[in-house]
């Protein structure tokens, strides 16, 4: 029975399967009884009382004790107990635990809005004063201490994980970079380098900094709501969780050496061989549908990707204007709509791309390597 547990376990870490299941529990721990056929909603509308009822900390005490049963598997507690990846699996459950508790915070602001009553912030404020003397300096205070002795016995029980001096003859493998850059090296394996490396990270930059003129509803600021900010929690929490934080637990706890997939209960075995066949778009449209040699000129041999790139950042948003976001491009304007519109299309260009690797192995959408251009 355990053993079974395991390969299943195994099977489902596929990162197709793990990424779909990802995206399907986001959305249904949302919209409980709110998306899919009328049999799901019908299923899965008792979770809406999950907030309500505060069973948050049940749900996250029965994964802390399948943590730890899981530990018992050597090949498990060989990768999450490694002392450079104890911070990356405390980390999970802390993500977890606060976007559960804001989550919450944010239906029990909505349900008191509803009935009229003052949201929680306005209790507990009071005046609207919080002194910082004794009140604050007090709670930092005692939580430097606590977190002083927390550090102090974590360096005592989990060694420092500091290696041997740089050897040039003798390279780590897997090798991986910090965990911070974890989600960057994973964008590298479907992107060129210039698009994971530079531009990508840049327009995460721009688009973090961006936020405050796209998106100037005034509600939620200060207090939690959910029922208010809907639209923007549910962009925000798929870019950070479903994708970022995705991304670095993949890279630490799935991709084993050579770069290869391994389940959380499979050894790492470094002789592992794992056939991949990269294709590109252009080959799949010449050589396998149309069953002819690729054309010469790299317009034409690109221009199915071409056109798919061009409709996909320049159709989509016009379409998505006149029907399907047409409240926010009336609230927005057209500038602020596109300006949000192209920088949700490119976050969800990741997700899509990542699958197209899975699936179909497929390397490039758009490939003219003659000016180093790749899609």
């Amino acid at each position: 029975m355990i053993e079974a547990l395991k390969h299943a376990a195994n099977w489902l870490s596929e990162p197709s399967r793990f990424f779909t299941l990802t995206v399907l529990a986001f959305f249904l721990l949302l919209f409980p009884g709110e998306m899919g056929p009328a049999w799901l909603r019908r299923m899965t509308r008792p979770l809406g009382a999950v907030y309500r009822d505060r069973v948050g900390g049940i749900v996250f005490a029965i994964l802390g004790v399948l943590f730890v049963l899981a530990c018992f598997d050597p090949n498990f507690a060989a990768i999450v107990l490694k002392p450079d990846n104890v911070p990356i699996a405390g980390m999970i459950f802390l993500v977890a635990f606060f976007v559960w508790f804001a989550l919450k915070e944010g239906r029990r602001n909505d349900a008191l809005a509803a009935a009229g009553r003052p949201i929680v912030e306005k209790q507990e404020a009071g005046d609207g004063k919080v002194l910082v003397w004794p009140d604050l300096v007090h709670t930092e205070f005692i939580c430097l201490i606590l977190w002083t002795i927390f550090l102090i016995l974590w360096s005592i029980f989990l060694k420092a994980p500091i290696e041997e001096p740089a050897n040039p003859a003798k390279t780590p493998n897997p090798s991986k970079a910090p965990w911070y850059f974890l989600g960057l090296q994973e964008m590298l394996v479907y992107y060129d380098p210039w698009i994971a490396g530079v531009l990508l990270p840049g327009l995460i930059i721009v688009g973090l900094c961006a936020i405050p003129y796209i998106d100037r509803n005034p509600k939620g600021n200060g207090y939690f709501t959910w029922k208010d900010r809907k639209t923007e929690i549910t962009l925000f929490l798929f870019g950070f969780v479903v994708l970022w934080v995705w991304l670095i637990i993949i890279g630490t706890f799935l991709r084993g050496p050579n770069q290869n997939f391994f389940g959380p209960f499979e050894q790492w075995d470094s002789h592992k061989l794992v056939p991949l066949i990269n294709i590109d778009l252009s080959q799949i449209i010449w050589v396998k549908l149309l069953g002819t040699a690729l054309p010469k000129n790299p317009l034409i041999r690109e221009s199915f990707g071409l056109l798919l790139v061009a409709a996909f950042f320049l159709g989509l948003p016009p379409l998505l204007a006149k029907k399907g976001l047409k409240g926010f491009y009336e609230k927005m304007g057209p500038a602020r709509f596109h300006t949000m519109v192209f920088l949700g299309l490119t976050m969800l260009s990741l997700p899509i791309k990542m699958m197209l690797r899975w699936t179909l192995n497929m390397h490039y959408i758009v490939t003219i390597p003659e000016i180093y251009f790749n899609i």
